[in-house]
């Protein structure tokens, strides 16, 4: 392992060449990733930067098939749902291990749903765990014999199997977080195709491939991510054979890719929301005519076809079109009116206040955030609004984002790639979800009829009637806008010629276990 670390730092320093991978060492993927990740513990983590490293060291009891978010078993190899749909019961994989050698098993996947939930669990400290609001309705986990566990719901919740598919639900290793405890995050061990080997902060994560993998081991023999924060950097580094694979290839570099020989470009549509907080606490944001204002007075077309260079369709609420089925055509995106935006600004009082304005230098599915958040912020003052932009790295920004607005800025960037419809919205629009109680409504929006629409969502057996709790909730939160809603991206990558069996997927997630280096 000694000898392979020490390979692959020489391979991700070597000099600038022109030829397309020869800097990389061989059967080693060097992927460029758009930010250093926040923890490599799955139950802490919330951007999907992580997520890329975390799906392919960890499993969950599911997982989504390839190319799609229909759920497949993995760490399960079957599962039973109670009539009532209050009950769920896993039959576990056998002869599974952790990469530390203890076994996986019924006590293991018990631990890991109370370490999250119960606050008097003895390693609940090793928190915070602030995406466990997947896992709400989980009112008990018992392990019913050493390959058989069983979840019991305080009510029917529709997303429960989609949740365990997200990395939420990935299982770790008791035994390491024992070991470990609020440092976990840095010494990570699951059952993946790849075990943790390596952390050099703002260098590079390396993962090795895992020989005891009970679906059989990787081609490869290693993978580094690399956090390139500046979209110009990770390309010239993919320009210049640095990188195997780009994610988040900046908009305007994927034509040139795709018409390379020395490279492939790969796109795919995805559940993805990118839109402005708006802070309906305090200042000119509480007025519902303001924020109407803000999304006449944005150019949205001009935001997705020339800043993003078509990569991207324009939002229209705070459901992603992928999900089809739940999704509401019937409310379109708010068309480009400047006068309109003047009017409504008159008419919610709006008197040239200054708007402070959060924009990341760039983070997971944050596409192009300073030339977008420039264009904002230059058609905003073109109906006469006052704003100024603080910019920051990715990780701080979320510091100063997710804790809420109140006190600091009447808008911030924000983006969310989601695996089911009910996600985004009780994450980050329902009153309960305000910051301080754990959530992610870091504007502070509140309905009681959205809220209620949402628990009901979450809580309905009929596909349909989930559907139509969705739609309504989609118009009446494009009606109040909290948001300022701008685009659902097709996301892009890049990699060289010489890699086969890469595909992006729709959950975002980079799945590289049978990825091939030639």
């Amino acid at each position: 392992m000694k000898r392979l670390i020490a390979a692959v730092a020489v391979g991700c320093a070597m000099t600038v060449t022109p030829a397309a991978h020869a800097q990389t060492p061989p059967n080693v993927l060097v992927v460029g990733q758009i930010a250093e990740p926040q923890s490599l513990d799955p139950h802490v983590a919330t951007a999907t930067n992580d997520f890329r490293i975390l799906m392919n060291i960890y499993e969950g009891l599911v997982r989504f098939g390839n190319g799609t978010l229909e759920v497949e078993p993995a760490l399960a190899e079957s599962w039973e749902i109670s009539q009532d749909g209050l009950s769920y019961t896993f039959q576990l994989r056998q002869g599974v291990s952790f990469h530390d050698g203890t076994p996986f098993n019924a006590e293991a996947v018990k631990f890991n749903f109370e370490r999250m939930l119960d606050e008097a669990h003895p390693f609940h400290g090793t928190g915070p765990f602030p995406l466990s609001f997947n896992f709400s309705a989980v009112e008990d986990v018992t392990a019913v014999d050493d390959m058989t566990v069983e979840f019991t719901l305080s009510e029917p919740f529709a997303p429960f199997l989609s949740n365990l598919a997200y990395p939420t639900g990935l299982i770790v290793s008791p035994a390491a977080v024992e070991q470990f405890g609020e440092d976990y995050g840095r010494n990570p061990s699951g059952t993946g195709p790849f075990r943790f080997a390596e952390w050099q902060a703002n260098q590079r994560v390396v993962i090795a491939a895992s020989p005891d993998y009970w679906d059989g081991p990787p081609t490869l023999e290693a993978v580094v991510f690399r956090p390139i924060t500046d979209a110009n950097t990770r390309m010239a580094e993919m320009l210049a054979g640095g990188l195997d694979i780009m994610v988040e290839a900046p908009p305007d570099s994927m034509a040139q890719f795709r018409d390379a020989p020395d490279f492939n470009a790969h796109e795919q549509a995805g559940p993805h929301v990118w839109y402005l907080i708006l802070n309906m606490k305090e200042g000119p944001f509480e007025s519902q005519a303001v924020r109407q204002a803000v999304n006449f007075a944005v150019n949205k077309e001009a935001l997705v076809n020339d800043v993003l260079q078509g990569t991207a369709e324009i939002s229209a609420g705070p459901v992603p079109p992928a999900f089809a089925w739940a999704y509401n055509e019937e409310v379109d995106p708010y068309p480009y009116d400047p006068d309109r935006a003047r009017e409504l600004l008159e008419e919610g009082g709006y008197e040239g206040e200054e708007i402070v304005f959060y924009v990341t230098e760039g983070g997971s599915g944050m596409l192009d955030p300073v030339a977008m958040g420039t264009a904002i912020q230059a058609d905003l003052a073109a109906v006469g609004m006052n704003v100024r932009i603080e910019t920051y790295e990715w990780n701080t920004f979320l510091g100063q984002v997710n804790p809420g607005l109140e006190g600091k800025a009447q808008m911030a960037q924000m983006a969310w790639m989601t695996n089911d419809p009910d996600t985004l919205p009780f994450l980050t629009l329902r009153t309960a979800a305000w910051p301080q109680e754990g959530g992610f409504n870091s504007g502070y929006y509140s309905n009681p009829d959205v809220d209620e629409m949402l628990d009901r969502a979450r809580r309905a057996t009929d596909p349909e009637e989930r559907a139509a709790l969705y739609r309504d909730v989609q118009a009446i939160v494009h009606d109040e806008a909290p948001w300022l809603f701008v685009a659902n991206w097709v996301q892009g990558a890049v990699t060289t010629a010489n890699i086969e069996g890469f595909t992006l997927q729709p959950s975002f997630f980079l799945m590289l276990k049978n990825v091939v280096k030639n």
